[in-house]
Formats: structure tokens, sequence, C-alpha cells
């Protein structure tokens, strides 16, 4: 990282290192949003919460007949803002309110994207979430110093193939390690 242009961690999962604790992120894995000199906006994608995308469109009075979409899991974002719906998907498609992260990543936040999901006319590759995490300025870059996370590029089979259970470890194996074999302390040289 320069000190003119800072490198963006945008479509980059976030793995906890075992020294990382807390909940909710002890053993997660996020998904970066959004990052640059204000700070950062992730997704946690190994956390399943008590609803299915079924219950999120009833709610919304959306009728949907596909028992996938309908059993799809609903997960916890992150501890921030948690009754806000956020669906992270590869195609851009045409919603309302979506913000692009890369080329590969978009993430949307209007009804009209749960509108197409329930018509069969979403995107084919999509996970919901409940909230999510945010870091100030500075705070994420200091958590990585501190070594409290680990950095790789997303994949889409750990994201949309693995189960959640199993996204940890298998995030962890995209950088080459098993993260049961890491110290739960941090070091530095």
């Amino acid at each position: 990282m320069s000190a003119t242009q800072p490198q963006t961690l945008a479509g980059h999962f976030l793995i906890a290192m075992p020294s990382l604790a807390e909940p909710p992120f002890a053993r997660g894995v996020a998904f970066v949003c959004q990052h640059d000199e204000d700070g950062a906006v992730g997704l946690l994608v190994n956390r399943l919460s008590e609803y299915r995308l079924g219950d999120v469109l009833a709610q919304m009075k959306l009728n949907c007949s596909d028992q996938e979409v309908i059993d799809q899991p609903v997960l916890i974002g992150g501890p921030v803002q948690q009754e806000r719906g956020f669906v992270l998907h590869r195609e851009h498609g045409r919603w309302e309110s979506s913000y692009r992260i890369n080329g590969e990543w978009s993430v949307t936040t209007s009804r009209d994207i749960l509108v197409a999901m329930a018509a069969g006319d979403g995107p084919r590759q999509a996970l919901m979430a409940l909230g999510y995490a945010g870091w100030s300025a500075g705070q994420l870059e200091q958590e990585l110093m501190d070594n409290s996370w680990l950095t790789v590029e997303a994949s889409d089979r750990v994201m949309f193939h693995t189960p959640l259970e199993e996204r940890w470890s298998a995030a962890a194996g995209l950088v080459g390690v098993d993260p049961l074999q890491l110290p739960g302390y941090a070091g530095h040289a």
C-alpha cells in the first residue's frame, strides 16, 4: 500500500485468525464489499440466521413457488443494521439500488431483486444477508497489522458451493493454510 493510493480489499475475503475470538467474527469469513480511505464494509458469509429466504419473501408479501429459493438460507451479515437485507451476487443486473464491488461482484439492497428472485428471474448465484460489518477509517488496516485477519481474493466456490460450516477452513485453504494449525496469538518480527 502506498500513502497516496491505498490498496482496496473489495472483492476479497477476510478470514478470522484463531486469535480473533470476538463474536460474531470468531472463525468468521467476511466478504469485503467496499474498502477505501474512509473505512470498509463487509458481509459475513458463514453465519446462519434463523430465517430462510421464503420467510423474508413472505414478510415482504412476495409469492414464490420455487422450493429451492424458499429454502435458501439467510445469513447474518454482521452486527450493524441487522434489520436491513443485502443480496450479494455475481451478475450485475438492472436493480434499483446496486453497488458494483468490482468486475465480478455486486451487492443490492432494493426490493426489486427479491421480486425477481421470487419470480425465478434473479441472479443465478446470490446470497442474502441481514446486517453488515463495518470498519472505520484505518480500523481494518490496524486489525490486519495485528494479525486478526488473513485476506484472499473471494471465491465463488467457497461462497456458493461450500457448506457454511466449512467456509472458514475452505477460505483459509485458498491462502494455503490450515487455520487450525495457526497459533492463537500474533507475533511480529
